[in-house]
């Protein structure tokens, strides 16, 4: 075979292997923040689910409240 022609092929080989390490790191750099975008999204919704589990409890502690105002009022309409 011709050097000529091996020489070509290996250049050839070499681009093409610079161009998958070119884009395997565009895809690392993509895949972490994809990464850090979940993490985000992740502490934003454990901060979501703080804030309606604390609405939960208020809700029910005003609700025990108006039972108990409410259990007065008839104990004050019965006498």
């Amino acid at each position: 075979m011709d050097n000529d022609y091996i020489l070509s092929q290996f250049a050839a080989i070499e681009k093409k292997v610079e161009k998958l390490i070119d884009v395997c790191e565009s895809h690392e750099t993509a895949n972490l923040e994809l990464k850090n975008k979940i993490k985000s999204l992740e502490e934003e919704l454990q901060g979501k689910i703080a804030a309606e589990k604390k609405i939960a409890q208020e809700k029910a502690l005003i609700r025990s409240k108006i039972d108990n105002l409410l259990v007065k009022l008839d104990e004050i309409a019965e006498t």
